[in-house]
């Protein structure tokens, strides 16, 4: 695995919060003499610098197929990070009190990818145990995760609304079927006259006509003038007459 320095040196003192910081004294590879260093664990990169303030890391432990354990030597509250292989490097350190030494053991061993990977897993089993339980039982909870599905719940049917009668202009319609059970004089829409019959309901009001519509309105009235209508009236109420005199004359017959 290739690191870039600067990127990692930029991730190292950058302002993103770090899951745990602090002085360590640690054990050199080649001389066994103690250093004292401060530690900085983002992530699973474990950065250590020579003092605080440095603005470049010395060196980055990557925490990925390790062991965190404790050990016995000179110094106390020491603990070791162990790597896997026959020339992999074991890592010495040692804390300034019990509660940092652990502190930092239980941070460093859950800093690796596969213990997020197992808590995944462990999650997404209570999950799914959690499914099974709200389901009613675990009978079809056998398939894999995410199979489960909500059950669907039916809404009740609600109560019929009471029927409304039909409407014209904002009024109930006029119908003496209707009307038979309201007694006259009572108050409505349509009303009653004064003998107990019921009144229409009342007219829309007119609206207004456009220029077009009056001027439309205009050819008609003149067209439909008293002399147009009196010729009109004589012409078919002749026709009307010459009708009836030959259907009289059928229905008396031929004459002798």
């Amino acid at each position: 695995m290739k690191l870039n320095e600067r990127s990692l040196a930029f991730y190292a003192t950058c302002d993103s919060p770090a899951d745990n910081a602090g002085f360590l004294l640690k054990r050199g590879e080649r001389h066994t003499a103690y250093h004292r260093r401060w530690f900085v664990l983002k992530g699973n990169m474990l950065f250590y610098f020579e003092e605080r303030e440095s603005r470049e890391p010395v060196g980055v432990i990557v925490l990925e197929g390790c062991n965190v354990e404790l050990c016995d030597s000179a110094e106390e509250f020491t603990f070791a990070i162990r790597f896997g292989g026959a020339k992999s490097r074991t890592y010495v350190l040692a804390a300034e009190s019990q509660a940092a030494m652990e502190s930092w053991v239980k941070s460093l061993s859950r800093a690796s990818f596969d213990y997020m990977r197992l808590v995944v897993r462990e999650l997404e089993k209570q999950l799914e145990e959690m499914r099974c339980g709200l389901a009613g039982g675990c009978g079809g909870c056998r398939g894999a995760a995410g199979s489960w599905k909500p059950k669907t719940v039916m809404p009740e049917r609600l109560p019929a609304l009471p029927a409304v009668l039909p409407k014209e202009n904002g009024c109930a319609v006029w119908n003496n079927a209707l009307g038979e059970d309201r007694s006259p004089g009572t108050s409505g829409c349509a009303g009653y006259d004064g003998e107990g019959n019921p009144r229409p309901p009342p007219l829309p009001p007119r609206r207004r006509a456009s220029s077009s519509e009056v001027g439309s309105s205009v050819g008609v009235a003149m067209a439909e003038s008293p002399s147009t209508f009196y010729q009109l009236h004589e012409q078919y109420g002749q026709e009307v007459a010459r009708l009836r005199q030959d259907w009289l004359e059928r229905r008396r017959g031929p004459r002798p």
